[in-house]
């Protein structure tokens, strides 16, 4: 370790290093799915990310024999500062992520590079790893290492886990997704529920209409902060960030896979649902070049998918406690399902990520027969 240096990123150059690295460490894991360098670099460069509007960063590289051999972000979000302390971030909780090595001794001086950075700042506690804010890869990868995440979700290598406690890290939180077979009816119970939701006049679950975009997503955007706003973890979605995320997530969304439950005419739910985009983007191998531009746009015009993931679901907290509130996630959930089978070939559902205290979401999981299949492990340590 006598020759390992560890430098903070400053060039473009070396925003690219930061971005190959996985490229390298993942090349013989079947289960690893490499992103769109593209996208990759656009989430660490500030004028390509809405979220540096309220978070600043440092990326750090470290260097053996003039090699990359790790990588780490350190990062402060000036929202999540404002939050509640029992909601998981708070005044002085600065965090970290992206993080990538080759050894544990690489990772632990990483580690205790991003923990100086962020004391530096002025923070008293450390929280991650999350890659970097909360509404991206939030957590360590601890359980469902034999396949691929879905679009939007993370990967990381068994040992990771280990290095982050060896560290001096304790676990806060879990976060976990669900899998079911979408090809099988629910259960005579959720039917039911289903059936007499259907019978009530006052339910209306309808589908989003995509050429009113900016409005359907002020709606669920509405509802999304009322229902998660008690949620560890919350941090609202800023104006920048919503842009980012429209212009990101439009090509994959579809009228029949987002649906908006209304209450006396008032939307008081939602459910959204994407084709699993890494499906198609994984064979690419971090290039849209010479003809995966090309591959990609047919399938964004027809895709055809194995898995559908949901990784956003809501309702509004009135109706939180109530029967009401599971009623309108089964009619949803059916509704989508069906349409994920019949109109893209679905076969597998993954619901997610869910916290693991908000028992609400876990138990609608568990009732329509699906079982966990990832969990993800955030961490935490006094600086």
């Amino acid at each position: 370790m006598s020759d390992l240096t560890i430098t903070p990123v400053t060039t473009k150059s070396e925003r690219k290093a930061f971005v190959d690295l996985p490229f390298r460490l993942y090349k013989d894991d079947p289960a690893w799915v490499p992103p769109l360098k593209g996208e990759a670099l656009g989430l660490i460069t500030p004028e390509k990310n809405g979220w540096y509007s309220h978070a600043k960063a440092q990326l750090f590289l470290a260097r053996e024999g003039g090699r990359i051999v790790g990588r780490i972000s350190a990062h402060i979000d000036t929202l999540a500062l404002t939050m509640p302390a029992d909601q998981g971030f708070g005044p002085g909780v600065g965090q970290w992520g992206l993080m990538e090595a080759e050894r544990e001794d690489i990772f632990t001086a990483l580690l205790a590079t991003a923990e100086g950075w962020l004391r530096d700042q002025g923070m008293t506690r450390a929280l991650g790893p999350i890659s970097q804010s909360i509404w991206e890869e939030p957590g360590l990868l601890v359980q469902g290492f034999d396949h691929s995440p879905t679009v939007m979700m993370g990967h990381a290598k068994p040992e990771y886990q280990g290095w982050i406690e060896r560290a001096g890290y304790r676990q806060i939180k879990q976060l976990f997704t669900y899998e079911l077979d979408i090809t099988q009816e629910f259960p005579p119970i959720v039917k039911r529920i289903i059936r007499s939701g259907e019978n009530n006049p006052r339910i209306v679950v309808r589908e989003v209409d995509k050429r009113k975009f900016e409005e359907e997503a002020a709606i669920i955007l509405s509802i999304l902060n009322d229902a998660w706003s008690d949620n560890w973890g919350f941090v609202p979605l800023t104006p920048p960030e919503i842009k980012d995320v429209g212009v990101k997530l439009k090509p994959i969304v579809f009228n029949d896979l987002i649906r908006i439950a209304e209450l006396d005419g008032k939307p008081v739910a939602f459910m959204i649902t994407l084709p699993d985009l890494n499906e198609p983007i994984k064979p690419l191998n971090g290039s849209l070049l010479p003809f995966g531009w090309a591959k990609l746009l047919l399938w964004l015009r027809k895709p055809k998918v194995r898995t559908m993931r949901v990784p956003l679901m809501g309702v509004v907290k009135e109706l939180q406690a109530s029967r009401m509130a599971s009623q309108l996630a089964f009619m949803m959930i059916e509704y989508i399902r069906r349409a994920s089978v019949e109109h893209y070939g679905a076969s597998r559902g993954e619901i997610g990520w869910i916290l693991d205290d908000n028992q609400g979401m876990r138990s609608i999981a568990e009732t329509i027969d699906s079982k966990v299949n990832k969990v993800y492990n955030v961490y935490e340590r006094t600086l």
